[in-house]
């Protein structure tokens, strides 16, 4: 476990750092990124949706993806679409926590866990909308928690799309002034 856990900190630490370097890129190449993104046309938000959910199965997260989006897209676009991809990635984790609850029976022994995790409130409104704004892997322990736990889908669903709402907004607007900076 202590292994996947550096690889996963790893991976997410190495997205990042390449998504600001992209920014940069993007920066001091704007005219050349315009015309890209001109040419790619429609393409290019469902590229980033098809990503989203890609990186759902993934350790890495997607808050870099959101960066870039506000990056290319704007804030007002950009946020839109990652708002969506979060989205698709939240309701992917969620039914892949289902499905390993359903393979190995973690429902029938989650009160078993030490430490005082089986009386984590994972159904709690405070931990669904909470532990999604934790930068990194709140969003992702969340959703996969979520669906190993059978939190009901629709107060799952509700808090995932108001939580990603909110960072959305916040993460391709900081992209979008990232790219503005430089």
């Amino acid at each position: 476990m202590l292994h996947f856990i550096k690889k996963a900190k790893f991976l997410s630490s190495a997205s990042f750092i390449i998504s600001l370097v992209f920014i940069y890129y993007v920066a001091k190449n704007l005219k050349n990124t315009e015309e890209i993104i001109r040419s790619v046309g429609v393409i290019g938000p469902f590229v980033s949706l098809g990503l989203y959910t890609l990186l759902s199965f993934t350790p890495v997260t997607t808050d870099s993806l959101t960066l870039i989006n506000g990056a290319l897209f704007g804030p007002l676009w950009g946020s839109l679409i990652s708002w969506m991809g979060n989205n698709l990635a939240a309701f992917a984790e969620y039914y892949l926590g289902k499905s390993i609850c359903a393979i190995s029976g973690f429902d029938k022994n989650r009160y078993k866990l030490p430490f005082g995790l089986n009386k984590l409130p994972v159904d709690s409104v405070w931990f669904l909308v909470f532990g999604r704004l934790i930068p990194g892997y709140g969003g992702k322990i969340v959703s996969i928690t979520g669906g190993l736990c059978n939190v009901p889908f629709r107060r799952y669903f509700w808090s995932a799309v108001i939580t990603n709402l909110i960072g959305s907004i916040i993460l391709a607007v900081i992209g979008f002034g990232l790219i503005k900076a430089m």
